[in-house]
């Protein structure tokens, strides 16, 4: 095992064009590594974190950026598992559970919180029969809660509400025959590209190279050529290990592998247009008894309305396009419990991820299950391909556990369930939130390194607001946010700053209201 890189960056986690310059040139002077991870979505990023906290001198690359995949088109939820128990996988189910606790207890607490999940008792809505076996799935997923030793103060048991109280959750819901709502809880994300962030800063605070725009190729179990899409310049780097977590591009760095993509597409429309929401709306879909489309408030004052489950054959693009069908089937669905219906005019944007399923043959990708797979490559890649946003820790741990085990690497044991991210309590650069003056918005995103985002946005605000000042009018992103993001988070131009630091993105009109902006403060941080 290698001593990893120390520098002027070693113990921080901030990232930017600096840093990744530097340890671009580090890598050069000493091209032998114990652990190179290829992809920086969720999973690569969890990867690199255990590595490096094992003590293994580690190198991520992405040859986009943070979250550029599926990793940032999740419906931003933690679940536990409850869909999986209910077609009998019991193993998938248990393991969600445990990770969600993990994750809103001890990794990344500041990120979460947890959504009332709303099924509305509507006549004509829930088939005969369906109320109760809904009931009965809600105290199933009551029972992985307590297995696994999530607290109740945490996520509250289910229970049955009245027809007052369901209007107040969901204003937007219809009331002709509503009788009430049973209610049941589970962890939502301010933003899943966040994390990703967190785990790569964590990981970077404890010695990896977190390297964007560099591309892996001729990669083999020891070895790659690196590229770094910047400059054109090219680094041959050994390594004892290499693992491929690039998602549903698995198959391009390791061609033993085959993976059958499903698409879920999601709609976002003003939260208003439902009553600014506290709770999901959880809507079944006719005809199946386990598949819902739900409407979850999100950030920045919207409600994305998802998902499907398509099969999604042929070239992987890079960024997955919704099709007017799957539009039209998720509106379609919500508008049965809503008192408005919901138009195609209404929708302010909408994005389709694609998860990286296991082909196992026929079916619908529905009936895929969720569970990740380690394999190893004929050329010694080990490959950690399936399962989810919730689990990607457990998928990292496995897949780092297989790397130790086939290179024989000396690293101690995963601790990664203990280890707070950046901005988590306990962790060590956190500091106590501002009891006032500062947005819930920007609180909400960053936790306890609040204080770090204060300070990157001080000479780029209004003299009176400092940097919290909003980027423009009616956004609740501040100035001092965008600084952030290139001083600290590895943002390197207007697309990462936009799509993948603050999601403005999603929405068009938005990101181009905030553009000159963001493309000022990217210039003044770059420069510094």
């Amino acid at each position: 095992m290698t001593t990893p890189a120390v520098g002027p960056f070693a113990g921080t986690s901030r990232l930017n064009a600096v840093r990744r310059t530097l340890e671009l040139e580090a890598l050069g002077d000493a091209p032998h590594v114990d652990l190179l991870v290829i992809g920086g979505g969720v999973t690569g990023a969890g990867v690199a974190l255990d590595a490096a906290s094992r003590g293994l001198r580690t190198v991520l690359v992405e040859s986009r950026d943070l979250a550029f995949g599926t990793s940032r088109w999740s419906s931003k939820l933690v679940h536990g598992g409850l869909r999986y128990l209910a077609s009998g996988r019991i193993k998938v189910a248990r393991e969600s559970a445990v990770e969600r606790g993990v994750l809103m207890t001890r990794t990344a607490p500041h990120l979460i919180r947890a959504l009332p999940q709303l099924v509305p008792l509507l006549p004509d809505l829930l088939r005969p029969g369906q109320g109760a076996l809904i009931r009965a799935g809600f105290h199933a997923g009551d029972a992985l809660r307590v297995s696994a030793g999530t607290p109740g103060a945490l996520l509250p048991r289910m229970r049955r509400i009245d027809a007052a109280r369901t209007r107040r959750l969901v204003p937007g819901v219809r009331t002709a025959g509503l009788r009430g709502a049973l209610v049941a809880h589970d962890g939502q994300l301010v933003d899943d590209a966040r994390l990703v962030v967190a785990l790569a800063r964590t990981a970077a605070q404890y010695g990896a190279s977190v390297l964007t725009r560099v591309r892996a190729e001729e990669v083999t179990g020891g070895s790659a050529r690196l590229v770094d899409t910047l400059t054109g310049r090219e680094l041959a780097v050994r390594a004892s290990a290499v693992v491929n977590a690039t998602g549903v591009w698995a198959g391009e760095v390791d061609t033993s592998i085959t993976l059958r993509p499903s698409r879920g597409t999601h709609v976002l429309v003003d939260a208003g247009m439902l009553g600014n929401p506290t709770a999901a709306l959880t809507v079944p879909v006719p005809g199946s008894t386990s598949r819902f489309v739900f409407a979850l408030p999100q950030q920045l004052g919207r409600v994305a309305i998802g998902l499907t489950d398509e099969d999604a054959p042929g070239p992987i693009p890079d960024e997955p396009q919704p099709t007017e069908a799957e539009l039209t089937f998720l509106l379609d669905t919500v508008n049965a419990a809503l008192a408005t219906a919901l138009t195609r005019a209404d929708v302010r944007g909408a994005y389709a991820g694609l998860r990286p399923l296991i082909d196992t043959g026929g079916g619908s990708t529905a009936d895929i299950s969720r569970e990740h797979a380690v394999l190893e490559s004929p050329s010694g890649v080990v490959t950690v391909v399936g399962g989810k946003l919730t689990t990607y820790r457990r998928m990292a741990e496995d897949a780092v556990d297989a790397a130790v085990r086939l290179r024989r690497l000396p690293a101690r044991t995963c601790w990664t369930a203990r280890l707070p991210l950046v901005g988590a309590p306990g962790h060590r650069d956190s500091r106590p939130l501002p009891a006032r003056g500062v947005p819930a918005s920007l609180l909400a995103r960053h936790g306890g390194a609040a204080h770090e985002v204060l300070a990157a946005g001080v000479s780029v605000g209004e003299p009176a607001a400092g940097g919290l000042a909003p980027v423009a009018e009616g956004l609740d992103v501040t100035r001092a946010e965008i600084a952030y993001a290139v001083t600290h988070e590895g943002a390197l131009d207007v697309a990462d700053v936009l799509d993948r630091r603050t999601r403005l993105g999603l929405v068009a009109q938005d990101a181009e209201r905030a553009r000159k902006a963001v493309e000022a403060i990217l210039a003044e941080g770059q420069e510094g």
